[in-house]
């Protein structure tokens, strides 16, 4: 039992349980067996590649399986192809009842999550044909998914499931397939029976493409994993991609299983929003008036800012070009104010996106005075800012007030966890 193929050290995944591997979609271009589930793992996580030879020996069915993993290139798309062989000691072992399998794997020293899954798979595999064939589960004989390649599938599968530590799964719609299956029942519609009673629920398309799409294997995995349908509406980043084929060849398709692997996304500190951008120029009136008239419109309810720039207009005149940020719902009052407090004929108007950190406020009282202060969440930590209006009746120098600054922005970093005002400007 071994894999040749030299273990990949990508520094960026030779470490499954320090990523924060939030999910995987199951995409299903080919189709899904359980190997090809098996090998789109292992080639999203070959570090993983090293556990398989210990795991077979855990599971109960030691000496009986080789496993081999190999790098395939369909002609298409290169990917990964996980195979089982019987060794020489698993001849007349083609059969096997339910309840001996879970003996054998509720015994084994695989460790209990492993376990639960593998039992899991089984015991939907157990429900299906049960019903099928119209015995009892614990009956149930197992053929063509208790054989030795198909057990190894699972208990590979369970595994991998299992260190992977993923909270939740997805799929895409499922390909339907046509024709017939070779089975020891004799010849079987696609999809088989205990596949369509496992995949009850899921969505399908036909592409025309004749052929098992969906072993009963597949369809257990897929039926035990709950997938959501279709990918999650959260916000997550693809860390990595891997392709798992098959052993059956399709016309004019690759027959693999893509699989997805998500992070999660990092949380922005900051959020966006709309804002109004009112803009004009003025040239008509003297400065101390435009002062006075900014300062008027800048402490209406709803203004967040206003901006004066000097610059040139027409003719050569200096001119004062105004900028106003404003919450959009206060536009008509905004327009009012520019009319009635300036000389300006006409201004330009538009929503714009914008993001913003988030901020809050605090009150830190230091020796006499009391002081806000605003703090504000960057990727790269807090910071924090004294309002200056508060430091103007302060009686002391620069150095002094340097120092001061420094005394009170720290205060506010420090007890940040109480006493803070949300600031909404």
């Amino acid at each position: 039992m071994g894999f040749p193929l030299r273990i990949c050290v990508d520094p960026l995944i030779h470490c499954w349980g320090k990523l924060t591997v939030v999910h995987i979609h199951l995409d299903l271009v080919g189709g899904i067996a359980g190997d090809m589930f098996v090998a789109a793992m292992l080639d999203c996580f070959p570090e993983h590649i090293a556990d398989m030879d210990h795991l077979m020996f855990k599971s109960g069915f030691r000496d009986l399986v080789t496993l081999d993993k190999q790098p395939v290139n369909d002609g298409v798309l290169t990917g990964t192809r996980f195979k089982v062989r019987a060794a020489a000691e698993a001849s007349g072992h083609g059969h096997r009842h339910y309840r001996d399998i879970k003996k054998i794997i509720s015994s084994s020293d695989m460790d209990r999550g492993t376990k639960t899954h593998a039992l899991g798979i089984f015991r939907l595999l157990a429900e299906a044909e049960s019903q099928v064939h119209g015995i009892e589960v614990q009956d149930v004989a197992f053929h063509e998914v208790g054989a030795w390649d198909s057990i190894a599938d699972i208990v590979c599968a369970a595994h991998l499931i299992e260190v992977s530590g993923v909270s939740s799964w997805s799929v895409s719609k499922l390909p339907l397939g046509r024709g017939q299956v070779k089975t020891d029942h004799g010849p079987l519609p696609v999809p088989a029976p205990a596949t369509s009673l496992l995949l009850e629920g899921f969505e399908f398309f036909d592409d025309g493409i004749e052929g098992e799409r969906i072993t009963p294997t597949g369809a257990a995995i897929l039926k035990y994993l709950e997938p959501a349908r279709g990918l999650p509406d959260s916000p997550l980043t693809l860390h990595r991609s891997g392709f798992g084929m098959g052993s059956k060849q399709f016309k004019g398709i690759s027959n693999v299983l893509r699989v997805l692997v998500f992070t999660q996304a990092d949380t922005p500190v900051w959020h966006g929003d709309h804002v109004l951008q009112v803009e004009f120029e003025i040239d008509d009136q003297t400065p101390e008036d435009l002062a006075l008239a900014l300062d008027r419109i800048r402490v209406c309810d709803g203004v967040l800012d206003v901006l004066q720039m000097p610059t040139f207009g027409k003719k050569g005149r200096q001119v004062a070009a105004i900028r106003i940020l404003a919450r959009p719902e206060v536009e008509s009052m905004l327009l009012q104010q520019c009319f009635d407090e300036t000389t300006t004929l006409g201004v330009r108007r538009q929503l714009v996106s914008r993001s913003v950190l988030s901020r809050e406020e605090f009150l830190v009282e230091q020796g006499d005075g009391r002081y806000r202060v605003k703090l504000a969440e960057r990727p790269g930590g807090s910071t924090a800012k004294w309002e200056m209006n508060d430091v103007a009746g302060v009686d002391a120098g620069h150095v002094q007030r340097e120092a001061l600054r420094e005394q009170v922005e720290q205060a506010a970093l420090d007890g940040k966890d109480g006493g803070k005002e949300d600031d909404q400007t």
